[in-house]
């Protein structure tokens, strides 16, 4: 993972910082304690609360499953609005690490919902294990998603659908990078497929 250049790290997501150190505190946690819960270290979630560095979309995840929210709340949303319709050009927008975050769905739910913009290169060798389900869709380019020891390339109109304790990878196939949907609980189905 890099961190772009000159003072964009400080600026694509301004807030997160301050919200990240302030969440941590709420919840009773140490630095140690946290980056022990979410597999970073100290020295780069102190990085993460200084806005030093910018927080993956999987490093958010586990953050927002850690301190019990919502990636909508780590990214600044407002709290849920009675309008479940968000029109074209209206949705929140935010940049970290490469990738950009369009807000899809409504802020504090359950179930989080983005279209994630996803640049070439970025982020493939992250693997990430939490609870949780998440669903995806291709909109443009094709993506490679890792699911365990399998890999799986998707072009537009394929989508996955998986329980996020699986250890899974994401990253763009094409040079253009990716456009999907995203969306993820930290609710679990029951077992389609219980074992004999």
């Amino acid at each position: 993972m890099s961190t772009p250049a000159g003072g964009a790290a400080d600026t694509s997501l301004p807030d997160v910082a301050p919200r990240l150190r302030e969440l941590r505190r709420r919840r009773g946690l140490t630095l140690e304690a946290a980056a022990q819960r979410a597999g970073l270290s100290p020295a780069h979630l102190s990085r993460l609360e200084t806005g030093h560095r910018q927080p993956s979309l999987p490093m958010l995840l586990g953050l927002a499953r850690i301190y019990g929210t919502t990636v909508a709340e780590l990214l600044g949303e407002s709290a849920p609005e009675h309008e479940p319709v968000i029109r074209a050009g209206r949705g929140e927008t935010a940049a970290a690490d490469g990738w950009t975050y369009h807000r899809a769905g409504g802020p504090g739910r359950a179930m989080q919902a983005l279209r994630l913009v996803v640049p070439y290169g970025s982020q493939g060798d992250v693997v990430r294990v939490h609870p949780g389900e998440e669903w995806l869709y291709v909109l443009d380019g094709r993506l490679r998603l890792g699911l365990g020891e399998a890999v799986h390339d998707l072009s537009p109109g394929d989508s996955a659908h998986f329980d996020s304790m699986t250890p899974h990878r994401i990253e763009a196939a094409t040079p253009d990078g990716v456009q999907l949907l995203f969306v993820h609980t930290l609710l679990q189905s029951p077992d389609i497929h219980p074992h004999a």
